[in-house]
């Protein structure tokens, strides 16, 4: 995907049932997945007057929301019906492991309906993301 600040939506959706260190977790680890798989996302580096290197950040906001469990699995319902819309799903399986070694192997011997969401991030479209998202709770 190709990001487009004029007219897509980024939003990273938490369970609220999540406990802050965790929810951070998560938010961190979707936020590196999307700046490493969604082209023009993140932009360049910047400079201070004196040189200090800044390094680039997303073109628009990513506001944190907050949702139940139920309904994060709706959200990637929806993103999997709509080809405009790319979800970044993550686990409670893939907080749970020690290794990205042991998150492979778990992972590949469960269907997607049995893996509890505990966040998901959401990019696409301006006006079907915040048809999604418009209601959810800002996270505090």
């Amino acid at each position: 995907m190709k990001f487009d600040a004029s007219q897509h939506r980024c939003t990273i959706v938490i369970d609220s049932n999540l406990p802050a260190g965790l929810a951070i977790n998560a938010a961190s680890v979707i936020s590196i997945s999307f700046g490493r798989t969604v082209e023009n996302l993140v932009g360049p580096d910047m400079q201070s007057v004196d040189s200090v290197n800044y390094p680039g950040v997303i073109y628009s906001p990513l506001p944190v929301l907050l949702a139940s469990g139920e309904y994060l699995h709706t959200l990637q319902n929806a993103a999997q019906q709509d080809a405009e819309i790319y979800a970044m799903p993550f686990s409670a399986l893939a907080q749970s492991c020690r290794s990205y070694e042991e998150y492979g192997e778990r992972i590949a011997t469960v269907t997607s309906p049995h893996i509890e969401l505990v966040a998901i991030g959401l990019i696409g479209p301006r006006k079907k993301i915040t048809k999604l998202t418009g209601n959810l709770a800002l996270y505090k």
